[in-house]
């Protein structure tokens, strides 16, 4: 009785797109009323003043103006204090 082995199934044969991710205008750029700055997964970047974090942590411009990126400290949740990029439109 002929007999061919089975192929088999492949594992690795899933990919997904990237998500396009990351800053969008960089500091010193004219920015307009809702337009995204950064996008990102969890809160790498704060969103300061002249901005909005909208529910998927994307900052988008809350005026025009001008992007502006500088270090602040933070706070954690143990009370451990860490230097965080805030993002600002002037």
């Amino acid at each position: 009785m002929s007999h061919v082995k089975a192929g088999g199934t492949s594992k690795n044969n899933r990919d997904s797109p990237g998500q396009r991710l990351g800053v969008k205008l960089f500091g010193g750029e004219k920015v307009s009323l809702g337009q995204i700055i950064v996008r990102q997964v969890g809160l790498t970047k704060r969103s300061g003043v002249g901005t909005t974090l909208s529910r998927n942590f994307t900052i988008h411009a809350a005026k025009d103006g001008v992007v502006a990126f500088k270090s602040r400290k933070v706070r954690t949740f143990s009370g451990k204090s860490v230097r965080r990029t805030e993002v600002t439109v002037i």
